[in-house]
Parts: C-alpha cells; structure tokens; sequence
C-alpha cells in the first residue's frame, strides 16, 4: 500500500513538515533514548520510553514526506511503523523487529505482560538505530528540515 492509499483511506493526512517541528521531535526522541538508558526506573517505563523513540522517529520520516497519522483513528502506531519502507525505504526484515516490539508494548499495557531485560535491550537499540536511519536519511533527502 502507498502513502497516498492511506491517505484515501484517511488513515494518514496530508502535512507540511518544518525544521522546527523535526528539530523538536528529534530532540524528545534523543530524551526517551537517555530515559531508556536510565536503570533506576522500572523495565516496562524503560520499554515505553525506547518504544516512544521508535514512534518519534517513524513520525519524523513520516512528516518529512508530507504526511502524519490520524490519531482519532485505531491503529495509527501500527500505520505510522508499517509507513517506514516507504518513507525512508526500511528493509522488511527490520520490520518484523519494529513490528514484534510494537506487539510487545502492547502485551504490556493492555495485559500486563512482563518486559524483560533482553526486550528493553533490543528495544533500545532498534530506537538508536532507526533514529540513526531517519537522521541519515533526512541529511540526503530534507536536508532544510534538519540544519
């Protein structure tokens, strides 16, 4: 499915992406990364936040091709990662990653499930990671959203 199908299908809306928004949103991805990292908190607040960075950095992507999420909408965090291949062109194997962290977060906050150190790991390092993509990939396709 395109972007623009999604925006059919009111799933996605149209939006004019500014630096400062960008430079805003990187910079609470960068804060939820350092919250991650911090071990004095519980492994499910840790979780959340590398999770959130996720989403930010996927939302990132997402504004810089002129599009956002309708939030009113169900599902908008599955259509936000789901929107990556063809925002920044992810591969399908680091999807599944995305996507088995996205399932993940879910299981924790709708049924309590435990998060464990492994998951809190992963899940920080796949946030470092696509943060790092969304970076790179701005500098070569926005490069006036990110000065």
């Amino acid at each position: 499915m395109t972007l623009e199908n999604l925006l059919k299908t009111s799933q996605l809306k149209s939006h004019t992406a500014h630096a400062q928004e960008i430079h805003r949103l990187l910079a609470a991805a960068r804060r939820n990364l350092d919250d991650a990292r911090a071990t004095g908190i519980s492994l499910e607040t840790r979780f959340d936040a590398a999770y959130k960075a996720i989403m930010q950095a996927a939302l990132i992507a997402l504004m810089a091709n002129g599009f956002r999420p309708d939030t009113n909408r169900p599902g908008h965090h599955m259509t936000v990662l789901q929107s990556l291949p063809k925002t920044i062109g992810l591969q399908n194997e680091r999807m599944s990653v995305l996507d088995a962290l996205r399932r993940k977060r879910n299981l924790s906050d709708y049924m309590g499930e435990n998060i464990d150190d492994v998951s809190v790991e992963n899940c920080i390092t796949e946030a470092e990671r696509l943060l790092r993509e969304v970076e790179k990939w701005l500098k070569k396709n926005q490069p006036g959203l990110i000065s």
